[in-house]
């Protein structure tokens, strides 16, 4: 049984049921790529909160997975950035903010490390 199952996890990838298994298991879900290599900075939602906060949309993004108890990997090769993300023990997300973030999940919730099929396949193999 593996202790940690490292998988695409954020907002948009929010693969409860995946989550939940891992849970039952034991097994800790580590989130990868958690700013879509930087594809989830500019969704309207993230950003909307990102400003009200006065935080950037990466912070929210990684907060997120934070108060969700996953552990996260951000990447940057930036110094500035690797900074700015390490900031993000001082604030917290309202439920409302929660909530707003989790409505972005394009899995459906699936229990599944990838959601597209033509994906798995071709991994496999």
């Amino acid at each position: 049984m593996p202790a940690v199952n490292q998988v695409q996890f954020s907002p948009f990838e929010y693969r409860r049921g995946l989550l939940d298994e891992c849970e039952r298991l034991g097994v800790v879900l580590e989130a990868y790529s958690p700013l879509g290599t930087g594809r989830h900075l500019g969704d309207a939602t993230v950003t909307r909160i990102a400003e009200r906060l006065e935080r950037t949309p990466a912070q929210v993004l990684l907060r997120w997975c934070v108060q969700r108890e996953i552990p996260v990997i951000p990447k940057s090769t930036h110094r500035e950035r690797i900074e700015e993300n390490a900031q993000i023990f001082d604030f917290t997300l309202t439920d409302e903010d929660m909530a707003a973030l989790d409505a972005l999940d394009r899995t459906g919730g699936t229990d599944r490390a990838y959601a597209d099929r033509r994906h798995r396949s071709r991994s496999r193999g």
